[in-house]
């Protein structure tokens, strides 16, 4: 499955959907966006089962704002509609691939279970 594009139409019932979503908020006039736009495509071909989505960041500067993006590249990561790792900047494709590997390893009733603690706590 290659890439989609998100917007401020589109993120949050992407994002919530089951499954795993990786998303990268980008923009046009950035170096390392650009850079890291092929690891990101390629990543979305080895992965099938995930889905792949790209934000951009000046064409939805309200939900950008709204995530509290600082820097770009940000890559966000959501399983099941949790929010499991989000970083600014751009990762080589050894690390985008730990990473994938990392998250699909999760055991989402335990992340779930310690989310309802915090929140408890």
């Amino acid at each position: 499955m290659s890439t989609i594009d998100v917007t401020e139409d589109t993120f949050e019932q992407t994002v919530t959907a089951d499954g795993i979503v990786l998303v990268d908020a980008w923009a046009s006039w950035c170096g390392p966006c650009r850079a890291f736009a092929p690891t990101f495509e390629k990543a979305s071909e080895q992965h099938p089962d995930a889905t792949f989505a790209k934000l951009d960041t000046e064409a939805n500067q309200g939900l950008a704002a709204a995530l509290q993006i600082q820097s770009i590249p940000t890559l966000m990561v959501f399983r099941d509609g949790v929010l499991v790792f989000r970083e600014a900047g751009a990762l080589p494709p050894a690390a985008l691939e730990d990473l994938i590997s990392q998250v699909k390893d999760l055991d989402m009733d335990d992340v779930k279970r310690q989310i309802a603690e915090q929140q408890q706590g």
